[in-house]
């Protein structure tokens, strides 16, 4: 009886130290957004020494009230927790940035700076917020449940909303480009001759890929309104057009995280129009794909955080755009129904994979 007490008493407080974690995990994102919009990441990513003290670190601080600089330790120490921070006590209380917080920092290559902000925005947080609203209205998307109109309709409302999503989206794609053009990538690319970035945007990944492949032509369509005046130099170009109306003849179509905002319906018809527009398989045509092809977790080799992160996403996608994530099973039923022939996942970028598909 005594042993049985003593279970239900750990099970107890394990639950209530879980509950805990449910009960106070919007401090860490908010403690994340302070350390941004302060400028932490930054000072130490640009100081001279890797490892920066705490006076120093308070004195480079910019617009610092001087009787708040007591909380500084305070913050610094949640960040430490976080995995943002090193804490070097034989340095005299000194900080320097972790692999992830460098990710944090506006100047670093693969900066996932702006696309944190974004996900801190109230338009988005309040989506999130409305979920058990939407699941009892008509709404398609708990977005539209939260703002009255579709995320892209929202978009073309809010210019500066639209500004910190197209921001958020170009950090992502930089942090893809370097993937791309790395060694675990660039196979992919080798004999090509054209390549379409399909819903490009401004360009970042097909200007990556064009300046690692000086004889690939590259071309990068999207909506007029996203083109504007580009008009691209060497090789690579811009072209203004839907995707599901008509996209440029090519060696190979780049979708890159472009089907995840579909239904299934959708990228069936888009796959289709990529189909049209590349050659036979024996003559280099296929198409590449980067997005997420989910992971059950049942693999021992599964990464517990990106799992969790798929997951996150999938919720994500489907109550902001009607759309979702797909396994690997799901992928390969949409290429059948698109004509495709066969396919192969080459390799993982982390939450996502590079998948080629062949007609």
């Amino acid at each position: 009886m005594h042993n049985n007490d003593n279970t239900c008493a750990n099970q107890l407080i394990q639950a209530e130290a879980q509950s805990w974690d449910y009960i106070l995990s919007c401090v860490r994102p908010s403690c994340i957004k302070c350390a941004i919009e302060l400028g932490i990441p930054d000072i130490l990513h640009k100081n001279a020494n890797p490892i920066m003290s705490l006076p120093d670190l308070v004195a480079a601080l910019p617009n610092l009230n001087p009787s708040k600089s007591s909380f500084i330790p305070i913050l610094m120490r949640v960040l430490v927790h976080c995995g943002l921070f090193n804490y070097h006590q034989q340095e005299g209380d000194g900080y320097s940035l972790t692999s992830v917080g460098r990710l944090l920092a506006e100047n670093d290559p693969s900066s996932r700076r702006s696309f944190f902000l974004f996900a801190q925005n109230p338009v988005v947080l309040n989506t999130a917020a409305s979920v058990s609203d939407w699941l009892r209205d008509d709404f398609p998307t708990a977005f539209e449940t939260a703002h009255g109109k579709s995320h892209w309709e929202y978009c073309a409302k809010e210019p500066k909303f639209d500004s910190a999503f197209n921001v958020a989206m170009a950090s992502d794609s930089r942090l893809i480009s370097n993937l791309l053009i790395s060694d675990c990538c660039k196979g992919v690319f080798e004999g090509l001759t054209s390549l379409v970035d399909v819903g490009g945007g401004t360009g970042t990944v097909a200007m990556a890929i064009a300046n690692a492949f000086p004889s690939l032509k590259c071309i990068v369509l999207d909506l007029p309104h996203v083109i504007g005046d580009r008009k691209g130099t060497g090789n690579l170009e811009f072209v203004a057009g839907s995707m599901f109306d008509k996209i440029p003849h090519a060696n190979a179509i780049l979708l890159k995280s472009i089907l995840h905002n579909w239904s299934d319906q959708d990228c069936v018809k888009l796959l289709k129009k990529c189909k049209e527009s590349i050659p036979c398989k024996e003559k280099g045509g296929k198409v590449i794909i980067i997005d997420m092809a989910m992971d059950d977790n049942s693999s021992p080799s599964s990464n517990e955080q990106l799992v969790q992160a798929q997951h996150f996403m999938d919720f994500i996608m489907r109550i902001t755009y009607a759309s979702k994530e797909r396994t690997e099973k799901e992928w390969e039923k949409l290429f059948l129904d698109a004509g495709f022939s066969e396919y192969k996942v080459v390799t993982s970028l982390g939450l996502r994979s590079l998948i080629e598909i062949y007609p």
